[in-house]
């Protein structure tokens, strides 16, 4: 039996080995989560206090993504700005599922005319560019990183909305609804306990595979100067920060820039995996 149960486990490491890009991404992700969580673990330095005397270094051994233009160690501002960039981005997926799933739920569960309203306020918000719309709500609402959050899940809204609607429109007409209807379940009911939790495999999915574009967002707005206010790190700012030290000091641009990238790639690849194995298992 222990030869048997460890089958499944060598095989699995086998795929693994497979995908070393896969492995990687997780691996990335992982260790930003773990910046998010606790950056003093990955570095002992204060990112907002610099010291002025070692202004503009160069990345080194004792400064690995090197100084800015006040001193402040770079890498140390990077690691403690991924906990505001992660928090606005699982904030904005948030706003997105939750109010997505809960229009395209009603729409489609109930049909008629609420189904055509509704989906024609959301062929209203896709048909604005997302960044312009975004821009327009953080404008109203104020700026900081919450703001920020909430504008960019408000422009994600309509793709959870639609993916959901096509969900519930399939799932309501299956059998076992069928039968929870003929044994007594009405209205409500049948939706929460029967047609949401069969329709959520395709919006989670969605929701996992837009994490990657969501930061995008959220950082393109900070770089604007929308989201968190200096001193405070936060990755789209401190790309932002550094741009008009580009031919001195390339750095304060390049190294937060290639975090950024490198985090959304990781994402979209952990995401299509998961994606993959999803419709594998169905």
């Amino acid at each position: 039996m222990t030869a048997l149960a460890a089958t499944p486990s060598r095989s699995r490491l086998r795929a693994l080995a497979r995908q070393p890009g896969l492995v990687l991404s997780v691996l990335v992700l992982l260790v930003v989560i773990a910046w998010a969580l606790a950056p003093g673990v990955f570095t002992a330095r204060d990112p907002i206090q610099g010291v002025v005397a070692q202004r503009l270094r160069p990345p080194s051994a004792e400064h690995w993504f090197g100084t800015d233009y006040l001193g402040r160690d770079l890498y140390a501002r990077v690691v403690h700005g991924a906990a505001l960039s992660l928090s606005a981005t699982v904030v904005a997926v948030g706003v997105a599922l939750v109010a997505g799933a809960v229009i395209g739920a009603l729409a489609g569960y109930t049909g008629g005319w609420v189904d055509g309203a509704l989906m024609r306020l959301m062929d209203v918000l896709l048909a604005i560019p997302g960044l312009l719309l975004a821009l327009a709500m953080v404008t109203a609402l104020g700026f900081g990183v919450l703001q920020v959050a909430v504008a960019v899940g408000v422009v994600s809204v309509a793709n959870f909305a639609r993916v959901t609607r096509a969900e519930v429109l399939t799932v309501r007409h299956a059998d076992f609804v069928t039968a929870a209807r003929g044994g007594g379940v009405r209205g409500p009911a049948v939706l929460v306990t029967h047609v949401l939790p069969n329709s959520a495999g395709p919006v989670l999915s969605l929701a996992a595979l837009d994490i990657g574009s969501i930061l995008l967002t959220v950082s393109a707005l900070s770089f604007l100067g929308f989201g968190a206010a200096p001193p405070t790190p936060e990755w789209g700012a401190l790309v932002a920060g550094g741009r008009d030290y580009l031919r001195a000091a390339w750095w304060l641009t390049t190294f937060p820039g290639l975090v950024i990238a490198v985090v959304v790639l990781s994402t979209n690849r952990v995401a299509r995996a998961l994606e993959r194995r999803r419709r594998e298992s169905w």
